[in-house]
């Protein structure tokens, strides 16, 4: 076989495709690297998204300490607040005694009391007095019921009375002196109201 037969028989016509074929081959490889290059994220883009993150991560935990400070101080507050409000209770039924033990004796028993007596019930006056002057001192106050319209956050009705006179709803009679510690109520107290007579808020705008 001569060298022109070589160059233009099946040989180099076979010789030829292979050359297509690896070049083909070539391109398509440099095609897919292109891609995969492209594909891949910016080195800058992926550090901001990281950054973006992490801030977001730490306002989040910074947000979440603060409201458990807040949280904190405040359950540390109620705490110094309110946590004498069993024993302060218990007091108040103390107090009630003594009150109950003054109220036993009649006005006019009490003008003619001779010393003894009289000496033993002023006793019990002071007594009582240091012991609602040592609550109010831990925050324990009493509620100004008397003349007050009636108000179920601080009142408890026992009883209506008919009077015409007041306007109805008012808190004419208190039977039990409430109280309250900080912002609470420790005790309503208990009432006795008025019924029969104008609405509140009629007579608040007659006046």
């Amino acid at each position: 076989m001569t060298d022109e037969t070589k160059k233009t028989g099946p040989d180099a016509a076979f010789a030829e495709n292979e050359v297509e074929a690896a070049a083909a081959d070539f391109d398509g490889a440099a095609e897919e690297k292109a891609a995969e290059v492209a594909a891949e994220p910016d080195p800058l883009d992926v550090l901001k998204a990281e950054n973006s993150e992490l801030r977001d991560r730490f306002l989040r935990l910074a947000a979440e300490m603060d409201n458990l400070r807040r949280r904190t101080e405040r359950d540390v507050k109620d705490a110094k607040s309110y946590a004498v409000s069993g024993f302060a209770r218990d007091m108040l039924a103390v107090s009630d005694n003594l009150r109950r033990a003054l109220d036993a004796v009649p006005a006019d028993q009490r003008a003619g009391a001779d010393a003894t007596l009289t000496t033993l019930l002023e006793g019990v006056e002071m007594t009582e007095r240091a012991m609602l002057s040592a609550l109010e001192r831990h925050g324990v106050k009493k509620i100004d019921a008397e003349g007050e319209k009636f108000d179920p956050n601080f009142h408890q009705a026992m009883f209506e009375i008919p009077n015409t006179a007041v306007p109805n709803n008012t808190v004419v009679q208190v039977v039990q002196a409430g109280f309250t510690i900080g912002d609470r109520v420790l005790r309503p107290a208990m009432v006795g109201v008025s019924k029969g007579g104008p609405k509140a808020e009629a007579a608040a705008s007659d006046a």
